[in-house]
């Protein structure tokens, strides 16, 4: 395949399968790429980096509209994120948007930056915390709502990740700004951290799963924090005092089963003493479980499906 991403590829009209969603933005991926997931949703709230994680928060603007994210899997043997980025970026470029952040790994924030903005699930988005680049940009016609894409791209091996998500804003409203420019101040916690959305997934589903958690490898030691997470189920949890949620550990299939049963508890436990201990949550509220391997989202015969199963989830027990 060739190291050129925009040569010999397969063009990708996204406005042929959203034509409500954005301006006509062709991006051209390899002949061999597929796309695996496509996320369309005709109103919702998206907040756009527009800076490095700092103090807590992803500098970020809110935007209103409608919103097409999808997820796609290429040949990517040799080639390294900034190789898979550059090409595409130029498109963005020529096409007539502006460039509001670019960055790569740690200078976006890291870890806190890929669990504090919106992506795809693993398997079908898998992002390296050490080797990934990031851009969002803004086209803005003479009058009308602007458009919004971003890019994140990644490598796990010989796969290559990229993410697109393209934004259409509303109108503009009585009080609302659509100037947003490089290093705004205006800041907003990403859709995970709400404590709406957490409510939804419980109240909906009955459970959800806690993404931003970070232990270290094989210990149940949970990472300081702060989670966002954390605080909209403790939000969640204090809005009502019957509400009762099991805390359940899961892992992926490296090493034996009674380890890992044993692991993914300590994990679950870790988690609901931080819930106790820091967000003052009563322990008649909380339980705490594991399940090790044996309640996978997905394979553990890749490294980003093993990614996705190491997690622990709130399972909602009662509302009454």
């Amino acid at each position: 395949m060739s190291r050129g991403l925009a040569v010999g590829g397969l063009l990708l009209i996204l406005s042929a399968v959203a034509p409500d969603v954005t301006r006509a933005l062709d991006l051209e991926l390899p002949g061999n790429a597929a796309m695996t997931t496509e996320i369309r949703e005709p109103s919702t709230t998206y907040f756009l980096p527009l800076a490095p994680w700092q103090m807590g928060e992803i500098p970020s603007v809110e935007l209103e509209g409608s919103l097409v994210q999808q997820a796609w899997q290429i040949e990517a043997q040799g080639l390294t994120s900034l190789q898979m980025m550059t090409p595409l970026r130029q498109q963005v470029i020529d096409a007539g948007y502006d460039i509001l952040f670019d960055c790569a790994g740690q200078e976006c924030g890291g870890f806190d930056f890929r669990f504090n903005t919106r992506v795809i699930p693993a398997p079908d988005m898998f992002v390296d915390l050490f080797d990934f680049r990031f851009l969002s940009a803004r086209w803005s016609p003479d009058a009308g709502p602007s458009d919004y894409i971003t890019l994140l791209v990644s490598r796990a091996g010989g796969t290559g990740y990229v993410q697109i998500t393209q934004i259409r804003q509303n109108g503009t409203q009585p009080g609302q700004t659509l100037t947003v420019q490089p290093g705004a101040q205006e800041t907003r916690p990403v859709p995970s951290s709400e404590p709406g959305s957490l409510a939804e997934a419980l109240t909906g589903q009955g459970h959800v799963v806690l993404r931003d958690l970070e232990f270290e490898t094989g210990s149940a030691s949970l990472g300081a924090g702060p989670y966002a997470s954390l605080e909209a189920l403790a939000r969640f949890l204090r809005a009502d005092s019957t509400r009762r949620v099991a805390l359940v550990g899961h892992t992926d299939t490296v090493g034996g089963l009674e380890p890992n049963v044993g692991l993914s508890r300590r994990r679950a436990t870790s988690v609901l003493e931080r819930l106790a201990t820091q967000y003052d949550i009563p322990r008649q509220q909380l339980e705490a479980g594991g399940m090790g391997y044996l309640s996978p989202l997905t394979t553990n015969l890749t490294p980003e499906g093993r990614e996705a199963n190491r997690r622990v989830e709130a399972v909602l027990l009662n509302t009454e």
